[in-house]
């Protein structure tokens, strides 16, 4: 296929790590989609950086995820306008700074329902496509938080457990169809949810990383961007860690 033909789609494009995931995709030759549901200031600013050469630049989309007919809306939208997705990379994902025994109801469901039922419609809109074409790959977003004991929101850890769990029996599920489906298991990053690590934690996880650093969003947007392109073509069913050796 022509270069911009091809089309990959960021879910939560605008925090530090999903526009890092949007600016190597965009590097890499693909027209970007990314969506936000705030922030479009950051959308806005993201969509106008452009591509130095002169591809079209990536577009924004405002999208609530756990509304299962916007997120159709959007999917049908992107395939019509845009040309048909290839890649999807499962990142946005929200989190809760709570101890267990002050977790509400409410706060359990709210951090499911974005990282989990989130990442089933959003999946389920445009695999239908991929598996039409018989051909694609889904990177999900993980976190170090689901596979180690750390000291992290319960609910959060749960949630991204789960992803890990949605990876392996969809990439089973899908591979018959040409389609590749891993998770990208970061460490604790600069930007996104560790900005809510307090300080001495972050210490912590430089003395027991063995890079002794937190890791940066370019580098988690460089493993996507491999695990999405057929320079990748044999990994499938994976959860690669990216944690700077724990």
């Amino acid at each position: 296929m022509d270069r911009d033909a091809r089309v990959a789609v960021v879910t939560g494009g605008t925090g530090a790590m999903g526009s890092a995931m949007v600016r190597v995709l965009a590097r890499e030759g693909y027209r970007v989609c990314f969506t936000y549901k705030n922030h479009e200031d950051r959308a806005l600013a993201l969509a106008a950086e452009g591509r130095p050469d002169g591809c079209p630049a990536p577009k924004g989309f405002r999208l609530d995820m756990v509304d299962p007919e916007s997120v159709a809306a959007l999917a049908a939208q992107i395939e019509r306008e845009e040309g048909p997705v290839e890649v999807l990379v499962n990142n946005a994902g929200i989190t809760q700074v709570l101890p267990f025994a002050l977790i509400e109801p409410e706060d359990w469901d709210t951090v499911m329902e974005v990282n989990l039922k989130g990442l089933f419609l959003v999946t389920k809109a445009f695999i239908r496509g991929m598996i039409r074409r018989k051909r694609g790959a889904v990177v999900n977003i993980g976190s170090l938080a689901g596979m180690r004991m750390l000291d992290v929101p319960v609910h959060y850890a749960t949630a991204k457990s789960a992803v890990v769990g949605f990876t392996l029996s969809l990439a089973k599920e899908v591979a018959r169809f040409g389609i590749r489906v891993n998770a990208a298991v970061p460490g604790l990053m600069e930007g996104g949810v560790g900005e809510n690590v307090p300080e001495n934690q972050r210490e912590e996880y430089r003395r027991y990383c063995s890079l002794g650093r937190l890791g940066k969003p370019e580098e988690l947007a460089e493993l996507v961007a491999f695990l999405a392109s057929p320079r990748a073509s044999y990994l499938n069913g994976q959860a690669i860690f990216l944690d700077g050796g724990i």
